[in-house]
């Protein structure tokens, strides 16, 4: 478990995956998604939209706080331990 946890914070250091993310995020809120979510259907007693947006926001929140995980591991420049 702990070299799992390791890997996806190494993979999280990564410049292009932060902005693969913000992309991610601003595709998700374009037209073509929202419509697909735009039913009149009900998931767990919820609309099937507020669901889409409110799941989409916890799990955005998941991801940056992934980042900051991730960025609190990252080598000082000059120093031998990690940051903490």
């Amino acid at each position: 478990m702990r070299r799992l946890f390791t890997s996806i914070i190494r993979r999280l250091q990564l410049r292009e995956s932060w902005i693969i993310f913000f992309i991610l995020g601003i595709i998700m809120m374009t037209f073509p998604f929202l419509s697909i979510f735009n039913r009149a259907v009900l998931l767990f007693g919820v609309p099937l939209m507020f669901f889409y947006l409110t799941a989409g926001w916890a799990v955005s929140i998941f991801v940056i706080y992934l980042f900051m995980i991730a960025s609190r591991h990252e080598k000082i420049p000059g120093d031998d331990r990690t940051q903490q």
